[in-house]
């Protein structure tokens, strides 16, 4: 059941944050998850990602290959981290933040950051519209899970926030 994601963006927008929370939502099931990440220097602005693993067996190897799912928050990461996607995976792309979408068959546009804006009036808030939009899709683990994950690792002050961002991710997909 190994499944390999990269979740991309650029510093400051919440990829490694969300990784960490699907990982741990993964964990919590009961599946083995790993999770690693990298960013350019910059902190905020720069590029970023976080790949995550999750299997019903050991990971040995934390590397992620060809990842089954990439999340691409920014054009600059579209372009950079899809390229070694599976052929049969899927491409998730913030719609207006990533205009000229890469060559490739498999492709979920959502307006993750304009949502996160208009709905739960910040930006800030994208990561989790994403997390709900990548639990939807990959079905990796359950929402209830996932939402009990969310819960556990944001500020107290922003749960209610962060739940309704991300029914908001879950719900933009069919």
């Amino acid at each position: 059941m190994r499944k390999q994601l990269r979740l991309s963006g650029s510093g400051g927008q919440g990829v490694i944050t969300a990784a960490i929370i699907l990982a741990e939502a993964a964990v919590s099931e009961g599946k083995q998850a790993v999770q690693s990440q990298s960013y350019g220097p910059e902190a905020r602005g720069g590029a970023s990602k976080s790949e995550v693993i999750i299997d019903d067996e050991k990971i040995f190897h934390p590397h992620v290959k060809a990842p089954d799912f990439v999340l691409a928050m920014t054009q600059k990461a579209a372009d950079k981290y899809y390229t070694d996607l599976n052929p049969e995976g899927v491409l998730i792309l913030d719609e207006d933040l990533v205009p000229a979408p890469p060559a490739f068959k498999n492709i979920i546009r959502v307006p993750i950051t304009k949502l996160a804006v208009e709905k739960v009036g910040k930006a800030l808030f994208a990561n989790i519209v994403a997390l709900g939009v990548l639990a939807k899709v990959t079905k990796l683990v359950d929402f209830e899970t996932i939402k009990k994950s969310v819960a556990n690792r944001v500020p107290p002050h922003t749960v209610e926030q962060n739940m309704l961002a991300l029914e908001i991710g879950f719900n933009a997909v069919n």
